[in-house]
């Protein structure tokens, strides 16, 4: 099957565990900021970067020329392969399939052995370009950054996708705020604020390269809205903590759950604010299950099955909290007995 993003397995469904974006919806002072900017200029003006970048710069320790703002994280990935034209591209599986796919044919996947880890032997020293998740959608591994380090060479440019980095306090293993070259750092917004419609993104790379890709975007390519959103969270990053608290309190209850109630399943570690879920072997697979929950229960999940290095077990479960979960463990136990 064609891996499709998690808003398809989403579409027609009641209840939504398929879709990894942060639960609750945008926060209050998001929609106040929001209501107020439609009063304001943010839509009869032209969009003007250079106050999103200052702030984004200024919470990152980084120069504004550094900074380069996105229509959502994944326009990075068409830019970079665009303007960098790698030779030999690859990108660390099981990680978010869209850098590969905008990279084109060719790339190398670099399959990582279960618990999923990185391991840096794995990469051989021709390839100038490497893409990495931290933490990686869907596994939820955290990798060390002196490990994302490790792949840097001359000669080749590792890409860093820190979509959900927002979700773990303090960012010990970010990259965000080291410059130099070879290392290109991608942040999502959407993500934290639960707003996937409005594209809110940014990359990180040093000046020279940051401008070679700032370049090749398209005249105006973030709308005003998401420049103010992008501006106030990183004025105020502070805000992101009980969203990222959240996240964590409900992605523990979720496993704790599914360990007392499907205890033959199994449940990964993670750091964002979903869980990667083997289901037994001897039950249905992924595809099967999504596919029963969605019309038995209105329950939408993610198969993980298709991520290269997942097995065709594998789910990717984003915790809602309270009932919403106990509904989703619920059908997931009769799933699993119906289908043995």
């Amino acid at each position: 099957m064609t891996d499709v993003h998690g808003d398809v397995w989403a579409r027609g469904a009641r209840y939504d565990h398929a879709v990894n974006v942060a639960t609750g919806g945008p926060p209050d002072w998001l929609r106040a900021l929001l209501r107020r900017e439609l009063d304001d200029e943010a839509l009869t003006a032209y969009p003007d970067e250079r106050a999103a970048a200052e702030a984004i710069a200024f919470r990152h320790g980084r120069a504004p020329e550094e900074v380069v703002l996105l229509n959502g994280a994944a326009h990075g990935f068409a830019l970079v392969a665009q303007v960098l034209a790698p030779r030999r591209p690859a990108v660390v599986h099981p990680q978010f399939t869209e850098p590969e796919r905008v990279l084109g044919g060719g790339v190398e996947q670099l399959v990582l052995r279960d618990p999923y880890t990185l391991e840096r032997a794995a990469v051989d020293k021709d390839i100038d370009l490497v893409v990495v998740g931290n933490p990686t959608n869907p596994t939820g591994v955290l990798h060390p950054r002196g490990a994302i380090r490790g792949l840097v060479r001359e000669g080749r440019t590792v890409v860093v996708d820190e979509a959900f980095m927002d979700f773990i306090p303090g960012e010990p293993e970010t990259l965000a705020g080291e410059g130099g070259a070879g290392v290109i750092v991608l942040r999502s917004l959407t993500k934290i604020l639960a707003v996937p419609g409005l594209r809110v993104g940014y990359l990180m790379a040093d000046a020279a390269l940051a401008e070679r890709l700032r370049s090749a975007r398209s005249a105006w390519p973030v709308n005003g809205l998401a420049l103010a959103v992008a501006r106030a969270t990183a004025l105020h990053p502070e805000r992101l903590v009980p969203v990222a608290e959240r996240a964590a309190r409900d992605r523990a209850a979720l496993g704790a759950m599914l360990a007392a109630q499907l205890p033959d399943a199994r449940v990964y570690p993670g750091a964002a604010n979903f869980l990667l879920v083997a289901l037994p072997p001897d039950g249905p697979d992924a595809l099967t299950t999504a596919a029963g929950l969605r019309d038995a229960h209105g329950i939408a999940i993610r198969p993980a099955s298709t991520f290269p290095g997942l097995s065709a077990h594998h789910v990717r479960l984003t915790p809602r909290g309270g009932e919403h979960d106990a509904r989703l463990v619920a059908a997931l136990r009769t799933a699993v007995a119906d289908g043995r």
